[in-house]
């Protein structure tokens, strides 16, 4: 059952319905997906399909003048192969499909540029030439994204202003991700949506008439199954020194967040982690993540931001798998489970908890369904002006202390903010929390409306509910249950 991707077949199919010539590019990293939405798209179309290996050059051309062939070129009656690159991508655009857009797929493109650099320009001879007037659509799919954005389309390179389409495909949105299990509580969907992310190859994995605690044991903990190795094989087929880069990943995922605390972590050469972090994201695997109030020269210094792992089965696996392969070779899968992962659950669930309620609210204010328009939002930190007992004096001093925002949405004249809180644990949210995040809001948001979003798994207690509701500002205050987000 294919899930989701409306945005982006309703995006393909108008390039598809639209008169001339269309050249898209498709990418995005390994296992999110594209090559199924790929043969999706091209269900009830006269397509061809033309999946690239690592093979050398030739080897390619055979195999790709066999498929354009095959798909009934007139070329058939005379040849069993075409003699170069030109000649087969011609062969394409003569293919008999009377009455309808000629569609040809070529997907993990940059595997046939690897064997042949020369192919990026014949293409655009041929663009140029022809195939622009003709109704024809090419779609270019690669999971090597720098090699994409850098060799593909970039300003240096034939194909550069070519492309009538680029699209990077992410991860499913948390409500689209959710459909995977139907039959999960609230809770069980927001912590099996917190271990395998928005990744389709990864929640297939999950069998949603099993428990999540049998799925994880069975389906990620268990020696020989698909999601035990994954990590590891992604890691070896992208990058070199996949040592290093696990040292780097697994500091991450136990909270080492800072350039100088991952260094101290690590203990890699300060020069060399700036390369492997630049490396991490590009994959999308980490990101540098700043203050959402933060300016343009703050994100230009090297040792500011916080580094995060975006993925959230990477940050899973680096922090129950990678920890105890040890007892997980032997056969301890059960007793992993039981003994460390879930007594950690609800605190590892609690980050991608804060990004589902973040992007709750971005969905609220597409809709137009919130006081305000939001120009920015994300997390907030730093020092706050507040006041505290003086010792022994019964009097209050101004003090300064570090402090942080789980949300923080503003408009574009800063004159409208929402601050919200979330929290993924047992206990209910009381009028303490709701308190903390006022006083957090009038050292930051002087002179502004303020409004007020919070967050819980567990519910409210009585006393804040009806704070909320005999408040002469309780428009201003929201109360979100885990359930409410889910539902919705």
């Amino acid at each position: 059952m294919f899930i989701g991707r409306e945005q982006e077949l309703s995006f393909f199919e108008e390039k598809y319905h639209t008169p001339g010539g269309q050249l898209l590019v498709l990418y995005g990293r390994r296992r999110v997906g594209k090559t199924e939405f790929l043969h999706q798209f091209c269900e009830g179309k006269p397509h061809v399909f033309y999946s690239c290996h690592e093979v050398p050059g030739l080897k390619q051309l055979k195999n790709f003048s066999e498929r354009i062939l095959q798909a009934g070129s007139p070329a058939a009656q005379y040849t069993d192969s075409f003699q170069d690159w030109p000649a087969t991508f011609r062969g394409f655009a003569e293919l008999p499909m009377a009455g309808a857009k000629k569609l040809l797929v070529i997907d993990e493109f940059p595997y046939m540029c690897k064997g042949d650099p020369s192919i990026p320009s014949i293409l655009q001879n041929l663009w140029d030439g022809t195939f622009r007037k003709q109704n024809i659509m090419i779609i270019l799919c690669g999971s090597a994204m720098s090699f994409i954005e850098k060799e593909i389309l970039s300003e240096k390179n034939p194909l550069f202003g070519r492309a009538t389409g680029i699209y990077k495909m992410n991860e499913l949105p948390f409500n689209d991700a959710v459909k995977f299990f139907p039959k999960y509580s609230a809770e069980d969907t927001m912590l099996a949506y917190s271990i395998l992310g928005g990744i389709p190859h990864y929640l297939r994995q999950f069998d949603p008439a099993r428990s999540l605690r049998q799925n994880v044991i069975k389906n990620v903990l268990t020696k020989g199954c698909v999601l035990y190795s994954e990590v590891e094989f992604l890691m070896r087929q992208e990058l070199r020194e996949a040592a290093f880069y696990n040292t780097i990943i697994e500091a991450v995922a136990l909270g080492n967040t800072r350039l100088n605390d991952i260094y101290t972590k690590t203990q890699i050469d300060r020069a060399k982690i700036g390369v492997y972090l630049k490396n991490l994201m590009e994959l999308q695997i980490i990101e540098r993540e700043f203050p959402v109030l933060s300016g343009t020269k703050e994100k230009a210094i090297s040792t500011r931001g916080l580094y995060r792992i975006v993925d959230n089965f990477f940050r899973f696996w680096f922090r129950f798998v990678f920890t105890n392969l040890s007892d997980l070779e032997t056969g301890g899968a059960e007793a992993v489970f039981d003994h460390v992962v879930s007594p950690q659950l609800n605190d590892f669930a609690s980050p991608a908890f804060e990004m589902v309620c973040r992007e709750y609210i971005r969905e609220k204010n597409r809709l137009g369904k919130l006081p305000f328009r939001i120009a920015k939002q994300g997390r907030w930190w730093g020092k706050v002006h507040t006041r505290a007992p003086a010792s022994g004096s019964g009097k209050q001093k101004a003090v300064s202390m570090d402090s942080e925002v789980d949300i923080l949405a503003v408009d574009a004249e800063l004159k409208n903010y929402l601050f919200g809180e979330c929290k993924f644990c047992t206990s209910k949210m009381d009028i303490a929390d709701l308190d903390k995040l006022k006083e957090k809001s009038v050292s930051i948001a002087k002179d502004a409306s303020v409004h007020y979003a919070l967050f819980s798994k567990s519910g409210f207690t009585r006393e804040l509910a009806l704070a909320k509701r005999n408040a002469s500002t309780a428009g201003n205050i929201s109360l979100l249950s885990l359930s409410d987000i889910v539902k919705k």
